[in-house]
């Protein structure tokens, strides 16, 4: 071994750069290889206290003993040089002796390297500095910058100061606005003073060091370009410190108006401020306000939308020719989704409609208006003179989605490399039920056919196993990993489960032993789920190693876990022609999971069934015969939720196995723990599948963890509800209490999932609109869900077309909430309660409903105008009138 690569072994950097520097170019090439092949070595135990030392010698000798330049920057960024890399200082000097034109290339390169990577700024600037080329303005280079910029407490002075010093200063200030992600970096640093970016820059600009033009330029532009949040804050604080003078601000009226228009709301309410300035001054023409006024109406935010409504006022008080331009374009609002947007609208154009004199522009503004709810287009037809044909009632059609079809599970694969394939995928994205359930088949059937040749296609994905290596020390042993106190706690564990059986990891008498540990009675509501999931698992891998099954007799026929008779008779039938014993949790998850809803097909399934003359024929027939039989159910409240507790059920009790028959024990709010340690949100798909023509059992398990949505702001949660919506059985007290809470998630995703599963369960007639309103209105007045998510979700779901599902609803919540105010039992209304009956009162008009709602008239009676009293008169008269959009 040579002097050199002891000294990179050792980590002696310093000796390495000493025994370099005396080294030919042919010298150190002939080196490299064994660089190379010390940094594969390295590789496998990076971890080491051996690898640590050695690897900034080792960077260093590396980058020194190449000549390529796209080599050398290949090395100096490597990901497993990262961790313990050579001091840039370092660096720099073993390539300081190399040509400027090669230092460039190098240069650009590694600053080409993404943020991610790591390149220190320190050694790009360097090689900048040795090269004298012009500075790289990537990403990872500005950001780097940046951050070397912004440790002004390293040196004692300020971002101003360091600032001016930099002699790159215009390019990489150009480019800051050029950079994506800039904007979190930039908001590290105060935002006042000499030590603030925003106002460093700002007086750079005024001092002329900085062309002032183009840096207000690019502020606008990165401004109207977008991205996170962060940078919309710090470029907006950023134009605010540069105090723009009213001549600047004319002289980008055009950027004021694409702000206005397409930036984000912050941006843009910025933007409209200023415009509005320029406006109420007279420096901004008609034709650029209206224009403006036209791409502000559009937008959803209605502080933006209120304030243009204000400012057209103020303009047209002022300066009555501008009625005929601006007008038209204030009744673009009438087509915004909030009426009370559409009434400052109309009452706008009201005031100022006898200034119009053209009758072109009459009967555009006549024919906008057209686009109102109906109660303020019966206003308009006296005011704006709209055609009294447009109030005719319209027959009103309610628009539903589809209803989903359920999905046929393909077979398995034939094929064990593709198995291996969809096998390897779900360890990563632990995939759906139908994924699941046929690579679980799959194995199974294949560990029957050829267990050698599945084991040699099933390497690739064993090798990348920690428990397959054989020579690494771990804290615990594959039998241990499976048993340990929180069991499987997802599909994709179970999936490793059965790798490690196929591979002999796991001992037998540890498959034996799980086969025989269900019978511990300390439990939380999900336990029976987990457990019957489990069970099945723990039985396959037991049988794989003793008696390997041909198939599985549980294996779905749709994705939803609902399996068809014929086909499970036909699996019998094969079992018996085989000769193969029918293992009792694979055969129980397949009676619960057999339809038995269909009254006829299952009847002719267990005639067949009877016939085939074994145990389980004779059991299956009496299962499709007896129908299925429910638990009673009743509901409970704990603190501010409302629960369902089920009783006993006598048919999962006696000939199910240990595994399964806690499925069929009562449900109790108060004697459940619902602490636990089930957080895998992948796995509650898997229960469903479990039961999937009884999803009420499964929804009175989950109860109390989909209405932390709402109660405890929980985000992901209720992701579940449409599969839910989607699985089969009655929907009772717990699927619709569970869309309840979802509808009152606190997170927008979530009310998004609950509005699909309503919609769904819409779709296939399964919804019961009172039960659901009504569990609405006690959930809000006991305070587990605030009005105004309510509000959001039901006005997403009338947004589809559902408005009659959504008025049943609404028709049902309200008196509940509208009592306290009728009666004087709330003197302040709860936030959001205005919204729910605007959106009550739209619903209403649509579908022209005439019903009486109790205490309605109590509200609408109540002095004063405000937006609470003004929706529920609205709401009062859409249902007194039955007008229908």
């Amino acid at each position: 071994m040579s002097s050199l690569m002891d000294a990179v072994r050792a980590g002696r950097t310093a000796e390495v750069v000493s025994l370099l520097d005396g080294m030919t170019d042919a010298e150190r090439r002939a080196r490299f290889p064994e660089l190379r092949a010390l940094r594969k070595e390295l590789r496998a135990d990076q971890w080491s206290e051996r690898s640590r030392r050695a690897y900034p010698a080792l960077h260093a000798a590396g980058a020194a003993c190449q000549t390529g330049a796209a080599a050398v920057a290949s090395w100096l960024a490597a990901s497993d040089m990262r961790w313990w890399p050579a001091p840039p200082a370092v660096l720099i000097d073993v390539l300081g002796d190399r040509a400027p034109g090669w230092l460039t290339d190098v240069a650009h390169r590694i600053a080409e390297r993404p943020v991610s990577a790591r390149v220190p700024y320190e050694l790009m600037a360097g090689l900048v500095r040795l090269a004298g080329c012009p500075v790289p303005t990537t990403q990872a280079y500005v950001h780097g910058w940046v951050e070397h910029i912004s440790h002004v407490w390293q040196r004692g002075d300020t971002v101003l100061d360091r600032l001016r010093k930099d002699p790159h200063l215009a390019p990489l200030t150009a480019a800051i606005f050029e950079t994506d992600d800039i904007g979190s970096r930039l908001a590290w640093m105060p935002t006042e003073g000499p030590r603030s970016w925003t106002e460093a820059l700002a007086r750079l600009t005024t001092e002329g060091v900085l062309d002032r033009g183009a840096t207000v330029g690019a502020c606008l532009a990165r401004l109207l370009r977008g991205g996170p949040a962060a940078d919309h804050r710090v470029f907006l604080r950023m134009l605010h410190a540069f105090d723009l003078t009213r001549d600047e601000q004319r002289e980008h009226t055009a950027d004021w108006l694409a702000l206005a228009r397409d930036a984000a709301s912050v941006v843009a309410g910025h933007a409209q401020s200023v415009l509005a300035s320029l406006a109420l001054d007279g420096e901004l023409s008609t034709r650029q306000l209206a224009e403006m006024s036209g791409a502000v109406l559009f937008r959803t935010e209605k502080k933006l939308v209120r304030a243009q409504l204000v400012l057209l006022g103020k303009v047209l008080a002022r300066d009555a020719s501008t009625a005929e331009e601006l007008l038209p374009a204030a009744a673009e609002a009438f087509g915004h989704e909030d009426p009370d947007v559409q009434e400052r609208a109309l009452k706008l154009v009201e005031r100022h409609a006898g200034k119009v004199r053209s009758a072109d522009v009459r009967d555009e503004l006549a024919s906008a208006a057209e686009q109102l709810i109906p109660v303020l287009r019966a206003r308009a037809v006296s005011s704006l003179g709209v055609a009294a044909e447009s109030l005719e009632p319209v027959p009103y059609e309610e628009v539903l989605p589809p209803a989903p079809q359920p999905v046929r599970l393909a077979p398995a694969p034939e094929s064990a490399t593709e198995l291996a394939e969809e096998v390897g995928a779900l360890l990563v994205s632990d995939g759906d039920v139908a994924a699941f359930e046929r690579a679980l088949d799959g194995l199974v059937r294949h560990a029957y056919r050829d267990l050698d040749g599945l084991l040699e296609a099933l390497e690739p994905v064993l090798a990348r196993r920690w428990w397959d290596d054989s020579g690494a020390q771990h804290h615990f042993s594959p039998d241990d990993y499976f048993t340990r106190h929180h069991g499987l706690v997802n599909a994709a564990h179970g999936l490793e489960l059965l790798l490690a059986t196929l591979r002999g990891k796991v001992l037998t008498t540890t498959l034996r032993t799980a086969l025989q540990r269900w019978a511990v009675t300390s439990e939380c509501a999900h336990s029976p789920l987990a457990r019957a999931f489990e069970a099945r698992l723990w039985e396959v891998a037991y049988r794989i190693r003793t008696e390997p099954p041909p198939f599985l007799l549980s294996t779905p026929t749709w994705g939803t876990g609902l399996l068809e008779a014929d086909e499970l008779v036909t699996r019998l039938d094969q079992y018996r022609r085989l000769g193969a014993r029918v293992a009792a949790a694979d055969f129980a998850q397949a009676l619960l999971r057999v339809r038995r809803s269909d009254r006829a097909v299952a009847e002719a399934a267990a005639e067949r069934a009877a016939a085939l003359g074994t145990a389980e024929g004779t059991r299956l027939a009496r299962w499709l015969l007896d129908g299925p039989a429910g638990p009673a159910y009743r509901r409970r409240t704990a603190g501010n939720r409302i629960l369902v507790e089920s009783g006993e059920i006598a048919e999962l009790q006696g000939d199910f196995p240990p595994g399964f028959s806690p499925l069929g024990r009562p449900v109790s709010v108060y004697r459940d723990r619902w602490h636990c340690y089930h957080w895998s949100d992948g796995m509650r798909q898997h229960w469903l599948a479990l039961l999937p023509e009884r999803r009420e059992l499964v929804a009175v398990r989950m109860l109390r963890d989909l209405s932390a949505v709402a109660v405890d702001d929980r985000r992901g949660d209720a992701a579940i509800l449409p599969r839910l919506a989607e699985s089969g059985g009655a929907a009772g007290d717990a699927v619709h209490l569970s869309v309840a809470y979802g509808l009152g998630a606190r997170h927008p995703e979530d009310r998004l999932a609950a509005v699909d599963a309503l919609l769904v369960l819409a779709a296939r007639g399964q919804l019961d609109t009172a039960r659901l309103g009504a569990d609405l209105g006690q959930l809000v007045e006991c305070g587990a869900v605030k009005p105004s998510r309510l509000a959001e979700s039901v006005r997403t779901a009338a947004a589809t077309g559902a408005n009659a599902t959504i008025w049943g609803i609404l028709r049902h919540a309200l008196p509940l909430l509208l009592a306290g105010l009728a009666t004087g039992g709330a003197a302040t209304p709860g936030r959001g309660l205005a919204d729910l009956l605007a959106v009550a009162a739209e619903c209403a008009e649509r579908t022209g409903a005439r019903d009486e709602l109790p205490h309605l008239d109590g509200t609408a009676d109540r002095h004063g105008s405000s937006r609470l009293v003004a929706q529920a008169r609205r709401l009062r008269s859409a249902l007194t009138e039955g007008l229908a959009a």
